[in-house]
């Protein structure tokens, strides 16, 4: 049952980021347009208050056209108003939200009760902006602000409610900073030492909302070793076969976010591991 109610809700939350996603794009590009809207027009692309529509003709759509997954096979990928295709981004984004909370269940480090069952659910809400904000990175090279500060500010209340309520004490807190120093700041200075052209604002901010998530100076070392690990696997092949050049530009954020995820789910037993070996002295 567990299960089914995560795939049900793992489905239902991509099919909310992949309108999120389209939603924050649509208002960036009125915005730099610098277009008079009506009031109609806003609540339209309103995040909260719009009605689901299609991204081509923007007609509204009937609840037949909104079952995750089901919805796009059955209208064979096609707009049933316009008839215009219908990206694979959306059911992709749907089955691999589903899939992340399933394998999340499973490889949560705790037993998902009590304090730990608060954080888990809490950590499904990171999970879908973490989507969001990978989907925004890939096709615009943009971490918006307005996923990433709604998660900070919840990745605080977290650390609050977990440190006072269920009685974690400075520990925590202290933790929490550190990850944050640690996260964010490193990609501070090398934003500052390049002015920009190394690394983005969205990443020091990405940086900092990973750093409070993790934890910890060895969370926080072993998110940024991932990351770049992770980048270096990637943009390494695309070099040596010339598909991209060294001033290319690669959207770091994904690689972040991936890092994170492996950091909350496999972190600890990680780093318990290197403790062992005496190849991380610090905790």
């Amino acid at each position: 049952m567990v299960v089914l109610l995560l795939i049900v809700i793992g489905l239902a939350c991509g099919s909310f980021t992949n309108a999120l996603v389209w939603r924050i794009h649509e208002q960036d590009k009125l915005d730099r347009k610098k277009k008079q809207l009506t009031k109609r027009a806003l609540s339209k692309l309103s995040i909260v208050n719009g009605r689901s529509m299609c991204p081509n003709c923007h007609h509204t759509l009937a609840a037949i056209d909104l079952i995750p997954i089901f919805s796009w096979l059955s209208l064979r990928a096609k707009c049933r108003y316009c008839h215009k295709p219908i990206s694979i981004q959306y059911p992709i984004v749907e089955a691999m939200t589903a899939l992340l909370f399933i394998a999340s269940f499973y490889l949560w480090p705790m037993s998902v009760n009590g304090k730990s069952l608060f954080v888990f659910v809490l950590w499904l809400i990171f999970l879908t902006g973490f989507i969001a904000l990978a989907i925004y990175d890939l096709r615009w090279f943009v971490l918006p602000n307005r996923i990433i500060y709604p998660l900070i500010i919840l990745a605080v209340i977290q650390v609050i409610i977990v440190s006072t309520l269920f009685k974690e004490g400075s520990g925590l807190l202290f933790s929490s900073v550190w990850g944050a120093l640690i996260g964010g700041g490193v990609f501070y200075i090398l934003f500052q030492i390049s002015n920009g052209r190394w690394i983005g604002g969205g990443d020091v901010k990405l940086g900092t909302l990973l750093g409070i998530i993790v934890g910890g100076p060895a969370a926080s070392i072993l998110l940024l070793f991932s990351s770049s690990l992770l980048g270096t696997l990637y943009s390494l092949p695309l070099l040596i076969t010339g598909k991209v050049k060294r001033d290319s530009k690669i959207p770091y954020g994904p690689f972040l976010l991936v890092a994170a995820t492996i950091t909350v789910l496999f972190g600890t037993s990680i780093i318990n591991w290197l403790k062992s070996r005496a190849l991380l002295p610090i905790n």
